[in-house]
């Protein structure tokens, strides 16, 4: 197994793994390509077995107001027939020791029993406005200031 940047020849294989990997919902595939398409800044990577893109991880900018406050986890995809045997958590782990991640405020929209095995940890500010209650949104580094609502890029709305 081999964790690689992700590169432009690679993308049309990261586009067939978030279609398997979520299937039923089309709104990954489409996020990570409308981001690529407005050429947003991202940090990714791919897992790479037997020549074969099987995990892929991206972190885009968050915001606070229109200054970058630290970066959005999302999305975290395993091919199936890979997932549950660590592949995802073995990338999660190298993406958060590169030197553009390690020492930055990282947030996931997720499942709270997952991320926190990571060091993540539930975080009731800064404000998710995809999840009022702010119930799966969790935070590792949370250094930035409360009492706002985190920011996205806007092809997070869905549109």
């Amino acid at each position: 197994m081999k964790i690689r940047k992700l590169t432009v020849e690679n993308r049309d294989k990261v586009q067939a793994l978030l279609k398997r990997a979520f299937p039923g919902s089309s709104y990954e595939t489409r996020l990570i390509y409308n981001l690529h398409k407005k050429e947003r800044k991202l940090h990714e990577w791919i897992c790479i077995h037997t020549n074969k893109v099987i995990g892929y991880i991206a972190f885009s900018n968050a915001y606070n107001g229109n200054e970058v406050c630290g970066l959005h986890l999302a999305p975290l995809a395993i091919k199936p027939e890979h997932q549950n045997m660590g592949v995802g958590g073995e990338l999660l782990r190298f993406a958060l020791r590169q030197e553009e991640i390690k020492t930055k405020s990282v947030y996931v929209l997720g499942a709270p029993r997952y991320y926190e095995k990571f060091g993540f940890q539930l975080c009731s500010q800064p404000k998710c406005p995809f999840d009022k209650k702010n119930a799966h949104f969790l935070a590792i580094r949370n250094n930035v200031q409360h009492g706002f609502s985190i920011g996205y890029e806007p092809e997070f709305s869905g549109k």
